[in-house]
């Protein structure tokens, strides 16, 4: 190290017991969370705060950090400093660790001990990176389990709905990585989220969830197409909106950016090697759509060839996407609030009932309980000339895009306003983007989501409608 930081005396982590005193330590962040509120006990109406970080000052050793106090010293603590960035702490708290309550909810450590930070005894300093040993700066791109203990993606998907709610290791390579969203609880609080795309030699793409700003920070920080990533401790669920598995960050969760591994160079290998299966410049604009690039989807359809495509094979054909021009004919979205927005869990992205404070899927984990959002989540009828499909799903972020408002602008708006919008878009000419799964309890037979809807140009769809015989697969 240079000078200014070699000249003092740092306790390892290795060496850490509860009887120490006036203890310096440095160490670089490979883990942190959000600053969260709680009310405080004693003093009914105010509220503490507090945030924790992971840090590591060797191979094998690395301890979880908590800090507790005002909101202004906590969240100008957070501020201070990011994952990947090198600090000393002095004279922290160190404390016995209650391995099982603690580690349910923070990343697991080798160390029987945790630290905690307190304003008036403690004190924290970021270290600029000419002062601190190589060695050190390179732990960030150390995973904290072992390398060989991972599932790739393709066997996440294989083990299907066995592996929900099921905490996991993952080494997968970005395939893209979203652009963050606002959203606002039900309780008026502000919350963020983004979504990755991850893929590996196994499975083209798979997605995971940041629904907190310290990992979604970490994302906007990788490559498509470059970056590799080792997940510790990420939860999997069977995401009923996508019909599919995905990976969440959660609290105990740790990510390594591009591990120094040979998994890990192998995954890069191959990225290098098949460079047609890295992202497509216009993906990042499009796979949020339900996970589907738009740009993939070529085949016309009117709404009998879509229904007699499901009937074919007896209501068992796979789901499959395709092109609409038809019309929105049903669209009440002057009929109730409640039959268009909907709460969602920020944790699984599940509907929740209008009744219920918080999500019957994240209940098991009193402490991992995610806020609600409101989403827009209706159900509209499409019509065109050779029939009508009730009940297609528009929902999130394309429903946004389809009326032109987000879900706090419409819920501020007049009975008369939501009318008017309502007959800008009714009866108009639209092309439907959709993702179509076989439902034979469902009305028609089939399950619709709309991938996005905008007004049609009329030259296009007379072209695309005329030339329709080959322009999709024979039903």
């Amino acid at each position: 190290m240079a000078n200014s930081l070699a000249s003092k005396t740092f306790t390892a982590l290795s060496d850490l017991h509860p009887n120490m005193a006036n203890v310096k330590i440095i160490g670089i962040v490979i883990g942190k969370t959000d600053v969260k509120g709680f009310p405080d006990r004693k003093n009914i109406g105010s509220e503490r705060y507090t945030f924790s970080f992971t840090i590591r000052d060797s191979p094998a050793h690395f301890v979880n950090v908590t800090s507790w106090g005002a909101g202004d010293y906590i969240r100008s603590l957070s501020d201070s400093f990011r994952v990947g960035e090198c600090v000393t702490i002095e004279n922290p708290l160190i404390q016995r660790k209650e391995l099982e309550r603690e580690e349910k909810f923070s990343p697991a450590t080798p160390s029987d001990y945790k630290l905690s930070l307190s304003e008036n005894h403690s004190k924290m300093e970021v270290c600029s990176s000419y002062e601190v040993d190589p060695q050190l700066l390179s732990l960030i791109h150390l995973p904290v389990k072992e390398p060989r203990d991972h599932y790739s993606l393709g066997d996440i998907v294989a083990n299907g709905r066995s592996l929900d709610g099921r905490i996991i290791n993952v080494l997968a390579a970005v395939r893209a990585v979203g652009e963050p969203k606002s959203f606002t609880t039900s309780d008026r609080r502000k919350g963020r989220r983004c979504e990755v795309r991850l893929y590996d030699e196994t499975e083209p793409s798979f997605t995971m969830m940041c629904w907190d700003s310290e990992s979604i920070l970490l994302a906007q920080r990788w490559t498509p197409g470059r970056t590799v990533i080792f997940a510790s401790d990420a939860r999997i669920n069977f995401d009923k909106f996508r019909n599919c598995m995905t990976a969440t960050v959660i609290s105990k969760t740790i990510i390594t950016t591009d591990p120094d591994i040979p998994e890990a160079n192998i995954l890069l290998n191959f990225i290098r090697e098949n460079k047609e299966v890295n992202p497509l410049d216009d993906e990042m604009d499009s796979f949020l759509k339900d996970s589907i690039n738009l740009t993939t989807i070529v085949d016309v359809y009117t709404i009998e060839q879509l229904k007699a495509k499901v009937l074919k094979d007896g209501g068992k054909a796979p789901p499959f996407c395709g092109i609409l021009y038809a019309h929105v004919s049903t669209l009440n979205i002057d009929d109730g609030v409640t039959k268009v927005v909907r709460n969602r869990c920020s944790g699984c992205g599940c509907l929740v009932q209008e009744a219920a404070s918080t999500c019957p899927a994240c209940s098991k984990d009193s402490r991992e309980l995610r806020p609600l959002f409101l989403s827009f989540d209706m159900l509209v009828a499409l019509t065109d000339h050779t029939g009508t499909l009730p009940s297609c799903s528009l929902a999130g972020s394309v429903a946004e895009e389809t009326l032109g408002c987000t879900v706090n602008q419409f819920l501020e708006m007049t009975g008369g306003q939501k009318t008017a919008l309502k007959w800008q878009l009714l009866l108009e000419r639209s092309k439907i983007y959709l993702k179509c799964c076989p439902a034979p309890r469902a009305r028609a037979g089939l399950r619709i989501s709309v991938l996005s809807c905008r007004r049609a140009d009329p030259g296009e769809a007379s072209r695309r409608l005329c030339g329709q015989g080959a322009s999709h697969p024979s039903p």
